[in-house]
């Protein structure tokens, strides 16, 4: 009877904590040409957007570009806060390469349709909340 009883108490509790995970996919579209990689970096932390130099982000990944589109998921992700931002990294180095002032790779952030000096990226702006598994879009602006 004791086992019985701490084997359904084990069970319940691997199924609560396998609930408590999401899968996070993003995707963009309609990027410029389908050169180099769009790099994908989630953030769970208030003050962590704008990361010019990618050093604050939770995770990263890269994806591959086809038909001007990509995508990426991101697994077992607790319940929370989370923002997206995208490079569209067409040279593959991993940094935002800028003209005088303005980026001249692709850049998106979620929540964000434009951005601009009244309009500026920052992590409450583009947080959502994950609570079950989801799907985000995240326009890809160029400047």
């Amino acid at each position: 009877m004791k086992n019985s009883l701490l084997l359904i108490i084990l069970f319940a509790s691997s199924i609560n904590s396998q609930d408590l995970n999401y899968t996070l996919t993003v995707q963009v579209e309609d990027l410029r040409n389908s050169t180099g990689v769009v790099q994908f970096s989630l953030y769970n932390k208030d003050g962590s957007i704008p990361d010019e130099h990618f050093t604050h982000y939770l995770l990263q990944q890269k994806s591959t570009i086809e038909n001007k589109t990509a995508s990426v998921i991101f697994n077992n992700l607790p319940k929370g806060n989370y923002a997206v931002n995208i490079l569209h990294d067409e040279n593959k180095d991993g940094k935002i390469d800028k003209g005088f002032v303005l980026p001249k790779e692709g850049i998106g952030f979620s929540n964000f349709e434009s951005i601009g000096f009244r309009h500026k990226p920052n992590f409450k702006k583009a947080q959502f909340l994950l609570e079950t598994n989801k799907f985000v879009k995240v326009k890809v602006i160029y400047f």
